[in-house]
């Protein structure tokens, strides 16, 4: 499967808005994407909107992106998923790779490492569609 052949969806989970500027411009224009401030909002997308991937800032007021992470698997248990954090613990880290994200990234993060880092996610779990 060529990943740059498909339409995916990304949804991008950060408090940050200039990481999320960041994030977008760092994807666009090979996918198309859909930016949230918050754990909860990104919830709310993922249960309305196709969503082929969602990169998850871990670091985020309410609802964290392993808390929010948590929340998706329960109703969809098999969306590729990237963790990103610039403070990663070992704790942290425990908790995030319990959930089975496709990546654990370290921000900041280089363009060439997110592309990658998306481009294999989108190919393990799309390769048969």
């Amino acid at each position: 499967m060529d990943v740059a052949r498909r339409h995916f969806q990304l949804l991008i989970a950060d408090d940050d808005p200039s990481m999320r500027e960041t994030l977008v411009e760092m994807l666009h224009p090979d996918f198309e994407t859909i930016d949230v401030e918050s754990g909860e909002e990104a919830i709310e997308v993922i249960e309305h909107r196709e969503i082929h991937l969602a990169l998850f800032d871990v670091h985020m007021p309410v609802l964290t992106g392993i808390e929010a992470l948590r929340a998706v698997r329960r109703f969809r248990a098999e969306l590729p998923s990237i963790l990103m954090s610039a403070n990663w613990t070992d704790p942290l880290r425990a908790a995030a790779l319990e959930l089975s994200p496709a990546a654990v990234l370290q921000k900041p993060i280089t363009r060439r490492e997110l592309v990658t880092s998306v481009t294999a996610a989108l190919e393990d779990a799309y390769r048969s569609a």
